[in-house]
């Protein structure tokens, strides 16, 4: 359904463009659950926004292709592209408080939506909008119509969020980290819901977070990229259980429930290199405890095993701690 080849990303600044982004490559199928970790800065978001053509024009350059059931989006105008965001392509953003606009109902915001993709008047598209908030669970759909955005709870906000993403049946729904800053019921219920929407109607899903658990949960394939690039992508149980990039390892093994008790977390040294200091060869060999002097040359990203790809020269020689280590 979707092929992202090569697709980098610059922004202008005065001292010249600035590349965030730099050769991401990677496909989702029909009704596949594709989860996107890695640290803040490693370029997540950007790719999310890109695949939709939200990023400012006249200040970011994307190169590269983004292939959408073989058109590629990268080449469309504004025109073409409104006709796929939302009804084909939706999107939940990261902050719903962010995202909504404070001066209009939700319900008035939800049924915009529906009525630029549809030819039906004010009172079919409100019908459609209350069942899409009774379809995510909000009680009271038909009162919450007619509320704004500061009326209602941040859980209730995403919420909202999802049925707007989801008013119009899209193939694909790009989740930008939809449970961030909710607590933990919330955080589960916002989970369960996509998975069921998902399996129920065969909708492809992006899932971009921090947390490894809710991939673990709802994803059937991962990557993690770091430092603007991608650097693994394999199936869920194999990247959980055998990762085979050392940077995958070690945000697997600072998840906390993995540390004995009593001793020291296990952290990754240092930080996420700025863009405009990114080192050359390997991006994360500054941080690696795996690093040798073959690593200061490019990293491809290759194929491994079948289905398994790695940005890593020495993916093949090391044993890396997963999950269950």
């Amino acid at each position: 359904m979707l092929q992202i080849r090569g697709l980098s990303v610059s922004f202008a600044t005065a001292s010249g463009p600035l590349a965030v982004t730099r050769d991401v490559s990677f496909s989702i199928a029909p009704g596949e659950r594709l989860g996107v970790v890695g640290e803040s800065g490693c370029g997540k978001t950007v790719t999310g926004l890109s695949i939709l053509g939200l990023l400012p024009r006249r200040s970011t350059t994307v190169s590269g292709e983004i292939l959408f059931e073989g058109r590629d989006l990268n080449r469309l105008g504004p025109e073409p592209m409104r006709a796929i965001r939302g009804r084909e392509i939706g999107m939940i953003f990261q902050e719903p408080m962010t995202a909504l606009d404070p001066v209009f109902t939700i319900g008035e915001q939800i049924s915009e939506a529906y009525r630029s993709h549809f030819p039906v008047g004010r009172a079919q598209a409100r019908e459609r909008a209350i069942d899409s908030l009774a379809q995510v669970g909000i009680p009271l759909p038909a009162r919450r119509f007619d509320e704004y955005p500061h009326q209602i709870s941040g859980g209730m906000r995403q919420r909202v969020m999802i049925a707007m993403a989801l008013i119009c049946e899209p193939k694909l729904l790009i989740a930008d980290e939809p449970t961030t800053a909710l607590d933990v019921t919330v955080q589960a219920q916002i989970t369960d819901l996509l998975l069921e929407l998902s399996q129920n109607a065969g909708t492809a899903l992006m899932f971009i977070t921090h947390d490894l658990g809710v991939v673990a949960e709802v994803c059937t394939r991962m990557i993690t990229m770091y430092a603007g690039e991608v650097v693994e992508d394999a199936p869920i149980d194999a990247a959980l259980i055998k990762p085979r990039h050392p940077y995958t390892s070690g945000l697997l093994r600072s998840l906390p429930r993995l540390a004995k008790r009593k001793s020291l977390l296990p952290s990754i040294p240092g930080r996420v290199p700025l863009p405009s200091a990114m080192p050359s060869g390997c991006r994360f060999l500054e941080r690696c405890g795996y690093a040798q002097s073959g690593c200061k040359a490019d990293q491809p990203l290759a194929e491994i095993e079948s289905g398994r790809l790695a940005r890593c020269s020495r993916a093949a020689d090391i044993d890396l701690p997963g999950a269950t280590a």
